[in-house]
């Protein structure tokens, strides 16, 4: 006769959902050669991304939401939408990485709906942005990381998909040694010119 511990299955029950959990992250989160625009719900949007780069921040930070449950929907490309929200987790958590303290640091997310705009900050507790470098940070093919961890694009893809693509804003504060916040302002209603 086999008996089966209930912890056993219990921890087995909490594995397939988390693989499922990341399975459903994965569909969200990948739109392979989509750049149409659609109405995108950006919490679940950045629950995704949440998901996908937990291993890059599992270990460095502890995550902080406050997403607004009534933001609407935002007319996005949602592809390129997690692309920038993948871009600022992995780099907040690679900042925090980078401060060198034994205690995690905090990634705090929050959306909510500013007038005619919905605005998302991506803010966390990493080493900051040198002054001395803070104009080059959207610069294509700048880094301050070594080689093989980071190739530069990141922040400049965020940029150009933001403020080209979106005909929205990406604004950053800074402060070295205490940590970097970005803000994301995209247009809760699509621009004539698209």
């Amino acid at each position: 006769m086999l008996f089966r511990s209930p912890t056993a299955i219990e921890e087995a029950l909490e594995g397939v959902e988390r693989i499922a959990s990341i399975v459903r992250a994965m569909k969200d989160f990948s739109h392979p050669g989509v750049e149409e625009r659609f109405p995108v719900d950006v919490n679940r949007a950045i629950e995704s991304t949440l998901t996908v780069a937990r291993s890059e921040w599992k270990f460095v930070a502890d995550v902080e939401t406050d997403f607004d449950p009534l933001l609407p929907l935002v007319p996005a490309a949602a592809g390129q939408l997690n692309q920038v929200f993948l871009n600022l987790i992995v780099n907040a958590a690679h900042a925090m990485a980078e401060r060198g303290s034994s205690e995690k640091g905090t990634l705090s997310i929050s959306t909510r709906a500013n007038g005619d705009s919905a605005e998302i900050v991506v803010s966390d507790t990493g080493c900051g942005i040198p002054d001395e470098i803070r104009d080059r940070i959207f610069d294509p093919f700048f880094t301050t990381k070594e080689v093989g961890r980071g190739t530069g694009q990141g922040l400049a893809i965020a940029r150009s998909v933001i403020v080209e693509g979106h005909r929205g804003r990406l604004d950053v504060a800074t402060e070295p040694g205490h940590g970097t916040k970005f803000t994301i302002i995209l247009p809760l209603q699509a621009t004539t010119d698209e």
